[in-house]
């Protein structure tokens, strides 16, 4: 499935649909239900590539140091997402029962996209950092399901940005992009389904980190009320051109905004 197909089974399945608007948290639930197939078929590019001795020979393409260091990067990420969810899986009574079955097609993911960096980067793979995700006593996430989706939003938030900034260090090599980009994809939706889970809409609006969020995870939604694309202005375009269609922070809305190495990595450095 290459990611044309898979941005396609989701169209095709309701999900872009349902995020356009703000969604119900049952029919949160119901969406996410919908795409149960095509979300779980967002892990078969990763497994294909290296059953198929794709990585391998990715990886045998690596010369700048770019690449290598942006996939550590994700891989750094994906460890930490994939700890979290399983120990969160794992916490007796800590997930609703109602939300059991989205947290678990989450984690699911998250390992196969470790298992597929690690398999990417071969011997340029680090080992998995050892996890402290109570920031020293901060947060309980394991005994506090809102601490739990508190976390799992800004860590969604945060790995969709740093996929984003990270694209153009891999675009010399077609497949690592296409895979990237894929990820990039399912973790998208992932953040859109924590968000929801939170009551909030599926996506961020400027540079708000939305109710509830600690002012410590503002760092994940700085930059975020960028409205310069290409080198277009579209609030300011928008207006001149006398069809002001949204208001001026809608147009924060339409687009997730890279975040840079060293953001990513101070981030995911203050759980470990």
């Amino acid at each position: 499935m290459n990611i044309l197909k898979l941005i396609e089974s989701f169209t095709n399945e309701g999900v872009v649909q349902s995020l356009s608007v703000k969604s119900s948290r049952r029919d949160s639930f119901t969406q996410f239900g919908k795409v149960g197939t095509g979300a779980a078929l967002a892990a078969i590019p990763f497994i294909s590539l290296f059953t198929t001795n794709k990585a391998s020979a990715a990886a045998a393409m690596f010369s700048p140091e770019t690449e290598v260091a942006a996939l550590k990067l994700a891989l750094t990420l994906e460890y930490l997402e994939k700890e979290f969810y399983l120990t969160a899986l794992n916490s007796t009574g800590l997930i609703p029962s109602a939300d059991q079955a989205i947290i678990a097609q989450i984690s699911q993911h998250e390992t196969a996209h470790v298992a597929f960096l690690q398999t990417a980067l071969a011997a340029n793979a680090q080992a998995k950092p050892e996890f402290d995700f109570t920031v020293g006593g901060a947060f309980d996430p394991f005994n506090n399901y809102d601490e739990f989706l508190i976390l799992a939003q800004a860590f969604e938030d945060t790995g969709v940005r740093a996929y984003k900034g990270q694209a153009g260090n891999l675009k010399s090599n077609g497949d690592l992009l296409t895979a990237a980009l894929q990820i990039h994809s399912v973790e998208a939706r992932h953040a859109s389904q924590i968000r929801r889970l939170r009551g909030l809409k599926g996506w961020i609006v400027g540079n708000q980190r939305g109710a509830g969020m600690p002012e410590a995870t503002q760092a994940v939604y700085n930059g975020e009320e960028n409205t310069i694309h290409g080198g277009v202005n579209i609030s300011t375009f928008m207006a001149s051109s006398g069809n002001p269609a949204f208001g001026a922070g809608s147009y924060t809305e339409a687009f997730d905004e890279p975040m840079d190495r060293p953001t990513a990595e101070a981030i995911a450095g203050l759980f470990y």
